[in-house]
């Protein structure tokens, strides 16, 4: 199930004394954040909307003042939270997903269908994304997620990959 709400980033730190607050951002890029009208702060399973008065980005950080957080003492009250976008108030590419719609999938094969396992995590390396996949055996393998070995993601079903062969071991009954 899609959710509704999607991490966008963690309240680093505070700044000034009024209500200011540093979040390290999980978009794209750091002004997708500080681009959002809304963001929420999850409490007792509850999503609390605050409006965004004001943000800016520098140095690879978003600098907010949320509506209702307008002194140090609440500011740092917030800090390590985790703040939440509405899924629709975030831009998404034609072809594009978000990581959270990835984490639990299967990963496929493209040709027999055959399951290697279920995507636990996605990581951002150097030199692309990586899926962790929990093997049916319980291993943890890093699949790296380019377009010569994913075929397919589809959101609603899994991931259809072609690795290269002998990638995942196969079962060796001798």
């Amino acid at each position: 199930m899609k959710q509704p709400y999607l991490e966008c980033g963690k309240i680093i730190n505070t700044h000034g004394v009024r209500g200011g607050i540093k979040v390290e951002s999980y978009c794209d890029t750091p002004h997708v954040l500080a681009s959002l009208p809304q963001l929420f702060l999850k409490k007792s399973g509850i999503y609390e909307a605050h409006k965004v008065v004001k943000a800016s980005v520098g140095n690879g950080r978003v600098l907010l003042y949320l509506a209702g957080i307008d002194t140090l003492d609440a500011a740092i009250l917030l800090k390590g939270k985790v703040l939440y976008a509405k899924r629709e108030d975030l831009p998404l590419e034609e072809g594009a997903h978000f990581i959270a719609d990835l984490i639990g999938l299967p990963l496929l094969d493209a040709d027999t269908g055959r399951e290697y396992g279920k995507i636990i995590s996605v990581d951002d390396m150097p030199s692309s994304e990586m899926y962790t996949v929990r093997t049916p055996d319980g291993k943890e393998l890093l699949f790296p997620a380019i377009a010569e070995f994913v075929v397919k993601v589809d959101v609603d079903a899994g991931v259809y990959i072609r690795p290269i062969p002998g990638f995942f071991e196969e079962d060796e009954d001798a």
